[in-house]
């Protein structure tokens, strides 16, 4: 019987650039991610929203804003990550309900979910620009 606790005491280190993670680890990951990325940038929606809502003055204010190249940029990663957010999020409640769940049926959800989303930033992107 291996003892529970190593006799080593040395610090392991990980290497994580040497580590080979499945493509569910980086859906995973890259999910989490983007909630964190939405969460950020919820408050620069709310205030745009806001500032487009109280007058006439900063509708126009907002529209033209929303007009430059770099608004568009931007605009164009809150969608697609929030695309992203949201078709990994219904990944993950399918696999709740216990569909896809083997190794295969995660990495066929993972492959679902990335090609998805690339084909909706495509959208978005011709949508805003």
């Amino acid at each position: 019987m291996k003892p529970l606790v190593s006799k080593d005491k040395r610090p392991v280190n990980l290497d994580l650039g040497s580590m080979k993670l499945p493509i569910t680890a980086y859906v995973s990951i890259t999910h989490r991610l983007s909630g964190v990325f939405l969460f950020l940038v919820s408050g620069l929606m709310v205030w745009a929203l806001d500032t487009s809502l109280r007058s006439e003055e900063g509708f126009n204010s907002v529209a033209s804003t929303l007009t430059m190249p770099l608004s568009k940029a931007i605009l164009w990663l809150i969608a697609s990550a929030l695309s992203y957010h949201a078709l990994s999020g219904v990944k993950h409640i399918i696999m709740d309900f216990g569909i896809g769940e083997t190794m295969k049926g995660g990495v066929t959800g993972a492959r679902i979910v990335i090609a998805l989303a690339v084909i909706l930033s495509a959208v978005w992107g011709v949508a805003i620009w």
